[in-house]
């Protein structure tokens, strides 16, 4: 590139006072003005944090390397950014700003480091998790939409760990994918299974995020729960998790994944007639809950609308473009 080409300031003699809006021009050259508005506001917020801390330069390399080994520690089977992102509130923020729901449709909810693209496909009543996971749960649900009609032929990922609070692909000698499987809803919106009675598990906090967690007086737990990916034709992607009401870890979860709205009443099967239909004891767990999800249209209204709410609020005047602020347009 033409140095005399670029319409950029000298890029010597910088101060604390003129590093920001030099470094923001040089960013800005490129014709894509989402990632001039996203470099933009790293750079400002990044150079404020280090203004008003005072950052010094130990502890600045102290990031760099805490980074460093975060990515480090990164495979196949183990995402410890997602975790650092979960521990640090960011997964949820961004979850609620990506996927806003009305009142009367079930919210969502972290992903998490442990979802696999290898879950196999299962029909209605199989059990996802191998025998000696732990005890047995009946799972039994409805998907409808915000107008109540069912919602027919959907996808449901479904994973959990086992009695252990271990996912399958924290086993070094993982054969096969374990506790987690693929459904789809029948005619009338419905799916069933079984699989275990979900427990308390810490997050791994053997890595730099564990560290990090033991420098701030935090543990590492996050309350039972079982995770739900839903997806369907013309509907907003659903990520979310029922968790167990009277867990301990309740209302202290590691990664901030609790919403009231998705905790429930885990009881047993109970009905001697409820157990025979499904080929379960009266005496196991069971789950029931019905999903409700929102189209795509209606999820991308209100996107727009959340989006434009809080830009206000904050005072922004970034031009909207499909509900996401960019750099102004020449």
């Amino acid at each position: 590139m033409d140095p005399s080409q670029v319409k950029i300031p000298p890029m010597k003699d910088l101060t604390p006072d003129n590093i920001t809006p030099n470094t923001i021009i040089v960013n800005s050259q490129g014709p894509d003005k989402r990632l001039q508005y996203l470099l933009e506001r790293l750079v400002t917020h990044l150079h404020d944090f280090a203004r008003e801390t005072r950052l010094t330069t130990e502890e600045w390399m102290a990031g760099i390397l805490f980074l460093t080994a975060v990515g480090q520690i990164c495979s196949d089977t183990r995402q410890e950014f997602i975790l650092l992102s979960d521990t640090l509130g960011l997964s949820t923020l961004v979850e609620n700003i990506n996927h806003p729901k009305p009142s009367n449709a079930t919210e969502g909810t972290v992903l998490g480091p442990f979802h696999t693209e290898d879950a196999a496909e299962f029909s209605h009543g199989d059990s996802i998790c191998s025998d000696g996971k732990g005890e047995m749960c009946l799972v039994r649900c409805t998907l409808k939409d915000t107008s109540g009609r069912p919602i027919s032929g959907a996808s449901v990922d479904i994973w959990e760990t086992d009695e252990t609070g271990r996912y399958d692909t924290q086993y070094a000698d993982r054969g096969h994918p374990d506790c987690r499987g693929i459904l789809k809803t029948d005619s009338n919106g419905e799916f069933w299974f079984k699989a275990v009675r979900p427990v308390p598990y810490p997050i791994p906090h053997d890595g730099p995020v564990g560290k990090l967690l033991e420098r701030l007086h935090r543990h590492p737990y996050r309350p039972s729960h079982m995770h739900f990916l839903i997806t369907a034709e013309g509907y907003d992607t659903l990520v979310t998790s029922l968790y167990i009401r009277g867990d301990a870890y309740e209302t202290s979860d590691a990664v901030f994944g609790v919403k009231s709205s998705l905790v429930i009443d885990m009881g047993k099967v109970g009905d001697a007639a409820v157990a025979e239909k499904y080929s379960v004891k009266a005496d196991d767990w069971a789950i029931n809950y019905d999903f409700v999800l929102v189209t795509e249209k209606e999820a991308v209204e209100l996107k727009n609308k959340n989006a434009l709410e809080a830009l206000k609020a904050l005072g922004s005047t970034a031009t909207i473009v499909n509900g996401l602020p960019m750099a102004d347009v020449d």
